[in-house]
């Protein structure tokens, strides 16, 4: 089997956390580099976090800090549902030093070294799109970018944007317009796979190690959301490594896509031409349906590999 090469650029991040270990434990995946940004919470929460996920799994791809803000704006996290450590309170055993340099420098390394790599982004854009502005010939030795980013209709930062798509609209504009393959796992899309009591009781009842049980902890400790009347809370970038693993479980369409890179209410919006209403030509695929049931499965089957 060929293993497909990925570059996993985060900001755990209790979602991330669930993201990196499916990524890790995949046999179809190989993971060469961990970048990290400020995202959730800020870069030195989000650095320690990254080290720990792969610490606990297991695993030794390097694990590079980046940028610890936006190409431009302020920084600002997202407590409310990660908890002021990222991890909803739940306590990891200190993982690996982080290797030394600097995240868009290593891809780029990656990238000239790879002539296939794979980008999953699940946090803001910057340090991919910091890599690939700075070296664009490198682009051509992208295979795809994945991106969990966006919405198509409301968003869950501010009514008009999606956190990973406001926190650096620039930077995903920057990907947007590279010239590689894009696929975008939206919140409509990550909506479908909600974290709910059953669902984590299905997982608990596989049995596993320490990475299942601390995954359980963790999307245990995510406060039930409102939007979907505290049944449960989405679990959106395990989304975007499931899409690699298991296209069998989504329906997709071809869009154009625009970020709001202004000011004011809309920045950050992601308007999603799903009708062709437009006339621009695609520039991204977008995951539309998901079903949940298989997503979890593949969750369970994948995690309770991991020690």
């Amino acid at each position: 089997m060929t293993r497909r090469v990925c570059i996993i650029d985060t900001d755990p991040g209790t979602d991330d956390a669930v993201a990196l270990w499916l990524a890790l434990a995949a046999p179809a995946l190989d993971v060469r580099l961990v970048t990290v940004a400020g995202g959730n919470v800020g870069l030195d929460h989000t650095l320690r976090n990254a080290r720990a996920i792969v610490g606990l799994a297991g695993r030794t791809p390097p694990v590079v800090a980046g940028a610890e803000g936006p190409l431009l704006g302020a920084f600002t996290p997202e407590t409310r549902v990660h908890g002021a450590d990222g991890l909803a309170g739940v306590a990891l055993p200190h993982g690996p030093a982080a290797a030394p340099g600097i995240a868009a420098d290593a891809i780029r390394d990656l990238l000239r070294a790879e002539p296939r790599v794979t980008l999953v982004g699940i946090g803001p854009a910057t340090n991919l799109a910091l890599a690939l502005a700075t070296e664009p010939a490198l682009a051509g030795r992208v295979e795809e970018i994945v991106l969990m980013t966006g919405a198509w209709a409301e968003g869950n930062i501010t009514p008009s944007a999606e956190f990973n798509a406001w926190s650096d609209p620039e930077s995903l504009a920057v990907l947007l317009a590279c010239g590689r393959p894009v696929t975008l796992a939206t919140l409509e899309l990550t909506a479908q796979a909600l974290v709910t009591p059953d669902r984590l009781a299905a997982l608990r009842a596989r049995g596993g190690g320490a990475c299942l049980d601390a995954a359980l902890r963790i999307m245990g400790g995510v406060p039930a959301s409102r939007r979907f009347g505290h049944r449960g809370h989405p679990l959106h970038d395990p989304c975007a490594v499931a899409w690699l693993l298991a296209p069998r479980l989504f329906t997709t369409r071809d869009v154009h896509v625009h970020v709001d890179c202004g000011p004011g209410a809309a920045r950050g919006r992601t308007v999603v031409d799903r009708w062709e209403r437009s006339g621009a030509r695609p520039n991204a695929r977008l995951l539309e349906t998901l079903d949940a049931d298989g997503f979890f499965a593949l969750l369970g089957e994948f995690l309770s590999t991991l020690p």
